[in-house]
């Protein structure tokens, strides 16, 4: 008697990627619900089920859908909108601008449908995601019918959806607890990268994938850079870094990992973390070749990923498939560096244990979700086929394959594409929502091309600084030792570095606000380096909060390496007005409370010099700088300060 069941694929090669690696010429797949139910012959099949539904397969391989182990997928809408940039460049310079401009709940959702269109029908069944309004990823993809692991992003730096990590770390569990126990799709917090985040940041975000049961989503050491900088600030690598702040006492999915040591493959496998190296991108944006083979050897859970569809500029999975084989091919002189079969499972199976999801995808198997592509095999790129050998469809499958063979897929059972259409989204409404996103974005990079940020990141070497700037001064009248004194003598107040210098300042400024500082800065303590150091700062027009003993300044600040002449910069950048001055200091840096402070001395040339005692520190995080406010309040106390004292303007303001 004929077993029921809802759908049968027949006729075609089947790659279950099962741990034999089993390939069935003629082989079928029974689907029951949202699960595999049996994989082996047509013939076989055809007698012993009773299918609702029968798909013929002949000409076609059947494989388990594509495994897009990282990516950022509403922005496709930033597809193509700058190109051949290094990635601080590309993401200072242009993304986050744009982003910040830009990125809304409705250019979230409405990119990620863009993004799911594009996957689906290049046979990806499943994505790990890392953006801003998640929700907003989550709602797309849940209607899509596509699998995702959507991660909240928090850094340092405001974001689009969130003003500082504080913020961001509240909105990611509110949208872990909104999607928790999905079907489809599992909500997580993504902490950006090292480079981008705290300890803080990194220790809550595993503190609260721990609680739901939910993996942790970053990047590690992209670039060489990344691992240079992380050395000389930290004396570890990125990946080092990490185990230490508790993203691996969780599942993690590491996006990247081109620039991974031998010690830090070691440490990720000993954590069974998943290492997700995006081929296109490495290579679009510079940042290297991941070392597949030895990522392999090593026991790795090793993944693909596309990255974002603004630094690479596609999602096609097969196009990282093909690259995973070929690139360490090329770099090694090893024809059989990456063979095609390992290469694919890259997007399949091994992505699966990568992205920690090997229990329901990435084979097909009984029990397994039916996450399923059909491939065309028959087109004259593709043609002809051999069947010697059961390996031979892997290459066909590694290098010879395109998006556009993909004629079905399935996830959960559910037809998402059925003999090249989409059923589940409305392709021409997508477009149309899409390119009038990006309408207002071509608008807005024609104008910006005119502006001081555009000019200063032309210099190159920029650098972002923290948001939020804590600061009060107070005339002392030549009391400068008696206050210092009182203050330092405080058991509480502990000093930590202290030095001596002239600064040389001229300020461009700007009527919307903005200025520019060029700064020389000539050291003289003991020690100090023998050169000055000469820097350029653009401070964009920030909101100011009132504290009783302290002003709140909440802006950005992007800093360069200033290798010419002042002359030179007023020409380029055109001030309506500038202001120059000359400033000795005394700085001390000083723990009062577990919160680091700078407190400076300064005597400033010409008219109403002081001196003035100036505490300031900054932060990424609001709740932070409102503690800081309070903290200046007291060390003034300690210091014997008055109100009557205090100046709440910045050097550039006074005389």
């Amino acid at each position: 008697m004929s077993e029921s069941i809802d759908l049968l694929l027949t006729g075609g090669t089947v790659v279950t990627m099962d741990a034999s690696r089993r390939v069935l010429v003629d082989g079928a797949v029974a689907v029951r619900g949202r699960e595999i139910v049996a994989v082996g012959s047509s013939q076989e099949f055809q007698s012993r089920y009773q299918a609702q539904e029968t798909i013929d397969c002949s000409g076609c391989a059947i494989i388990p859908g594509l495994i897009n182990g990282h990516a950022h997928v509403p922005m496709s809408l930033l597809r193509g909108m700058v190109a051949d940039q290094q990635l601080d460049v590309w993401l200072f310079g242009y993304m986050f601008p744009v982003e910040s401009q830009f990125v809304d709940a409705e250019f979230c959702y409405t990119g990620t449908l863009l993004s799911c269109a594009e996957m689906i029908r290049g046979g990806t069944t499943t994505f790990v995601d890392m953006y801003y309004f998640e929700e907003q990823v989550a709602r797309a993809a849940a209607e899509s019918g596509m699998r995702a692991i959507c991660g909240q992003t928090v850094m340092r730096l405001p974001t689009p959806d969130a003003a500082s990590f504080d913020e961001g770390l509240e909105r990611a569990r509110r949208f872990i607890l909104e999607w928790h126990g999905h079907e489809r799709v599992v909500p997580t917090i993504a902490p950006h990268a090292p480079y981008t985040c705290t300890d803080r940041i990194y220790r809550e975000a595993s503190a609260i994938c721990a609680e739901y049961g939910v993996p942790l989503v970053t990047h590690l050491s992209e670039t060489a850079r990344e691992v240079e900088e992380s050395i000389a600030q930290r004396e570890v690598t990125p990946i080092r870094y990490a185990k230490r702040v508790g993203a691996f006492d969780v599942p993690c999915i590491a996006a990247h990992c081109v620039h991974a040591t031998e010690d830090d493959l070691r440490l990720l496998r000993e954590a069974g973390a998943g290492a997700v190296p995006c081929p296109t991108s490495n290579l679009k944006l510079a940042s290297g070749v991941a070392p597949y083979r030895r990522m392999i050897e090593a026991g790795l859970k090793v993944g693909l990923g596309t990255d974002g569809p603004a630094s690479n500029d596609d999602q096609d999975m097969f196009t990282e498939i093909q690259l995973a084989a070929l690139l360490p091919k090329g770099i090694s002189g090893d024809p059989t560096a990456v063979p095609a079969r390992e290469a694919f499972a890259l997007a399949t199976i091994s992505g699966a244990r990568a992205i920690h999801m090997d229990h329901l995808v990435g084979s097909l198997e009984p029990g397994k979700r039916a996450d399923i592509t059909v491939v065309g095999l028959g087109r004259l790129h593709s043609a002809p086929r051999y069947t010697y050998s059961s390996d031979a469809v892997y290459s066909h499958l590694a290098y010879s394959a395109r998006a556009a063979d993909v004629r079905d897929v399935l996830v959960d059972g559910k037809l998402l594409l059925r003999d090249g259409n989409l059923l589940t989204l409305d392709e021409h409404d997508i477009l149309a929502r899409s390119q009038q996103i990006a309408a207002g974005i071509n608008t807005f990079l024609a104008s910006r091309e005119r502006n001081l940020m555009a000019k200063i990141l032309a210099l190159g070497g920029v650098q972002q600084d923290e948001i939020f700037e804590i600061q009060v001064k107070a005339k002392l009248d030549q009391r400068a030792e008696t206050v210092l004194a009182e203050l330092f003598s405080n058991p509480a107040v502990q000093i930590t570095k202290s030095s001596e210098r002239t600064q040389y300042d001229t300020y461009f400024l700007f009527a919307d606000g903005e200025r520019v500082r060029i700064r020389e800065d000539h050291r003289s303590d003991p020690g100090a380096r023998p050169e000055p150091k000469y820097t350029i700062t653009l401070i964009s027009e920030g909101r100011r909060g009132e504290y009783p003993h302290a002003i709140l300044l909440s802006r950005a600040r992007y800093t360069a390496p200033a290798d010419h002449t002042v002359r030179f910069y007023r020409e380029y950048f055109q001030p309506d007005r500038m202001v120059e001055r000359e400033k000795s200091r005394r700085r001390w840096r000083i723990i009062y409370k577990e919160h680091d402070f700078a407190v400076n001395v300064d005597t400033l040339a010409g008219a109403d010099p002081g001196p003035y005692l100036e505490i300031k520190s900054r932060t990424w995080s609001r709740r932070d700088a409102n503690t800081r406010a309070g903290l200046i309040g007291e060390l003034l106390a300690l210091a014997g300060v008055t109100d009557e004292a205090l100046v709440k303007q910045e050097y550039v303001d006074i005389g």
